[in-house]
């Protein structure tokens, strides 16, 4: 077996590493100087002094940028929850307009539908025509109707709903009286009819309803 492999070469230089004496390194008798020990100890005490203080100002330096943080944190969160609340008002507020301007659009089309349906051609005059107009008219109101319903569909999807007036006690809240009348059959207070449709927006009024109410006077005679 060859004992001259690397390995044995590497455990024969540590085993003369061993048993090698730093004597020489020492103080006369082989013990350190005991002033030579207290310098050390002092020297080493200011160092540690030293690094602790290096370490403390670490520490404050770090508290000092987290406290810096959390307060740049605290307050972006409040100007993110500022614009986010500016935000959703100007969309509620774009929403509402466009939803006016809907219904607006809605009231229209269902004043010329109640035109159409009222509407009839005169007998006596065009007589030749007016089966032809009466098509045409039937047609027209067919076409209305889609829109109309098509319209309602699109104002039911954005949560816009009918006020119900009729036959309900006046509610300031959500109607405007425009008239009054008398109907001793009815309670005082009572809406007899709706003149503009109200609608509210989920559970908020979008707008008011026009209504005619029941007024019983008291005779003063």
């Amino acid at each position: 077996m060859n004992n001259d492999s690397p390995e044995n070469d590497l455990l024969t230089e540590f085993e003369n590493y061993l048993k090698q004496t730093h004597l020489e390194t020492l103080p006369m008798g082989g013990q350190p100087d005991l002033k030579t020990v207290l310098a050390e100890i002092s020297a080493l005490k200011t160092e540690v002094k030293a690094e602790s203080r290096q370490y403390k100002n670490s520490l404050d330096s770090l508290d000092s940028a987290l406290k810096n943080l959390q307060e740049d944190n605290r307050v972006l969160a409040e100007q993110l929850a500022q614009s986010k609340l500016r935000l959703e008002t100007e969309q509620h507020k774009i929403m509402r307009t466009m939803l006016l301007e809907m219904l607006e659009l809605y009231d229209r089309l269902s004043d010329g539908m109640a035109i159409l349906k009222k509407y009839h051609p005169v007998k006596t005059l065009f007589k030749s025509s007016r089966k032809k107009d009466i098509r045409v008219i039937n047609r027209f109101k067919e076409g209305q109707g889609i829109t109309i319903r098509r319209l309602e569909q699109l104002l039911w999807q954005y949560k816009v709903r009918p006020i119900e007036c009729v036959g309900k006690l006046f509610d300031p809240e959500k109607m405007h009286a425009v008239a009054t009348a008398f109907d001793s059959t009815k309670d005082n207070g009572k809406v007899l009819e709706e003149l503009r449709k109200g609608f509210l927006l989920r559970d908020q009024v979008l707008r008011l309803a026009e209504v005619k109410v029941n007024k019983i006077t008291e005779s003063t005679e």
